[in-house]
């Protein structure tokens, strides 16, 4: 049993839609946790900071540019192998390759567009979350955790 935490970002566009709510609900729904939550408009040193790996690849502005053009929602969500299990719940990068029933899969349009972020692993959540994040922002509900893990 892996207990994780992991960041998951409801993009401008999901916020835009109104589906930030939907997103909430299934990540809860599935049983993980928010330890953390907050509406910001990004500002262009922490979009870079974010998506640092992709820096010189020609999308990188673009990305840049999207993920700070209008509010986004940052959450940090815990529970067992939240990170791959996020990452199933939101489905494939790209929306027409994402399985039915997946956020992307059934709500999002473009790869351009796609929605939500989720960490990719270990050292990437800790430092996304590290960047969107203070230790004071969260708040502990171990007791929901152990309840969940025990039933």
């Amino acid at each position: 049993m892996a207990i994780e935490a992991t960041l998951i970002l409801c993009k401008p566009d999901a916020v835009s839609r109104g589906l930030v709510g939907e997103i909430v609900s299934r990540i809860e729904r599935r049983g993980y946790i928010v330890t953390a939550m907050r509406m910001m408009q990004l500002d262009g040193d922490r979009a870079r900071a974010h998506y640092a790996e992709h820096d010189g690849k020609p999308f990188f502005a673009d990305l840049v540019t999207f993920i700070t053009s209008a509010p986004l929602v940052a959450l940090a969500v815990e529970g067992e192998n939240a990170i791959d299990g996020c990452r199933q719940l939101i489905g494939a990068t790209d929306p027409l390759k994402a399985a039915p029933g997946s956020i992307r899969g059934d709500f999002a349009q473009t790869i351009g567009r796609n929605l939500v972020h989720g960490s990719d692993g270990k050292e990437s959540a800790r430092r996304e979350l590290a960047i969107f994040f203070k230790d004071s922002d969260f708040v502990s509900r171990r007791h929901d955790l152990e309840r969940w893990i025990h039933g």
